[in-house]
């Protein structure tokens, strides 16, 4: 494979394509070059002092800022949408010489959209939504389908969908396409970030079959994980992910965009796959509209990292809560 995309000649939504099993049923993943090729990935490129501080404004300005829990309420929503509106503190900002900045988007479940929307008025910052029983999805698919329209009602934006896991181990690939085509018709012209679950799906062969099927089926984003499952997103897998995408678009001239999501913690992940993507895809995916980072816990260390950078302190984590 080039190390780099060849040109695509067109930048409109993803239409998705007819299930095309001849690009992917025979593939083979060289599991070992590919945990290789993750492992260089940081050692290859240093990325220090001033570069360093504008790829962690660069991941803030790509991290779909994200609150999934039980005890959601509709003011715990508002704090995160105003950190949306406002990642960082005036002090940094003004270090960094920035006027605006905001986080790529705000994630909640469908039944906190509407304050979600309210909060993030005139912000420009748009609402995506988990949806289709998230994160197992095992409904009834009618069910999953009206949880997306229901979302998308209420203002979202983008919406997270989660697939079934069963027909990636079952290779029912007819079955995995169908549902995630209905998927993107009930979303209408709101963006579709499909979640491949890959801890669930045991291998990267997997991953990249599961990947090529979400694109074909119409995705216009394909996601590594829901952040629930006991292995969330790796750079390996990752890779594969990209890889995918690129041969898609190489094969049909659309930009699929990428969201790892669950398990990155620290500035330096969020350095690790911006690399990944700069390296594998180039600076065209170095854009919210192309890539996003589902790692809330992540920000408040780029926000030290960056006072740091601009006072050469460090202040204490209780300075940087989330909301």
């Amino acid at each position: 494979m080039q190390s780099s995309p060849a040109a695509l000649s067109n930048h409109d939504r993803n239409p998705g394509v007819p299930l095309q099993l001849d690009w992917f049923e025979h593939v083979a993943v060289n599991t070992q070059a590919a945990e290789r090729r993750a492992a260089t990935l940081t050692t290859r490129r240093s990325v220090k002092k001033e570069w360093q501080a504008a790829w962690l404004v660069n991941a803030i300005r790509c991290m779909d800022l994200t609150t999934l829990s039980g005890d959601d309420t509709e003011d715990r929503v508002a704090r995160l949408c105003a950190k949306g509106r406002q990642p960082l503190a005036d002090h940094i900002m003004k270090g960094l010489g920035l006027d605006d900045l905001t986080t790529g988007a705000i994630c909640v479940y469908p039944t906190m959209v509407a304050a979600a929307v309210k909060a993030l008025r005139g912000s420009g910052v748009p609402v995506a939504s988990v949806a289709t029983g998230f994160p197992a999805g095992l409904m009834p698919l009618d069910l999953r389908l009206a949880e997306i329209r229901y979302a998308v009602d209420q203002g979202a934006d983008e919406i997270d969908i989660v697939i079934t896991r069963a027909h990636v181990l079952g290779a029912e690939w007819n079955a995995l396409y169908d549902e995630i085509a209905a998927m993107r018709e009930a979303a209408g012209a709101v963006h579709l970030k499909t979640i491949l679950a890959t801890g669930d799906l045991k291998t990267l062969r997997n991953v990249y079959k599961a990947s090529m099927v979400a694109m074909q089926a119409g995705a216009d984003f394909i996601k590594t994980s829901t952040g629930k499952e006991g292995v969330n997103a790796t750079l390996p897998v990752s890779l594969v992910m990209v890889r995918a995408l690129r041969d898609y678009g190489e094969r049909t001239g659309y930009r699929i965009g990428f969201k790892p999501a669950g398990g990155m913690r620290t500035a330096k992940d969020a350095l690790a796959w911006q690399i990944l993507m700069k390296e594998e895809m180039g600076a065209d995916w170095l854009r919210p509209d192309l890539f996003r980072l589902g790692a809330s816990s992540m920000l408040g260390d780029i926000e030290r990292q960056l006072e740091h950078h601009v006072t050469g302190r460090y202040a204490s984590s209780s300075r940087h809560a989330l909301a």
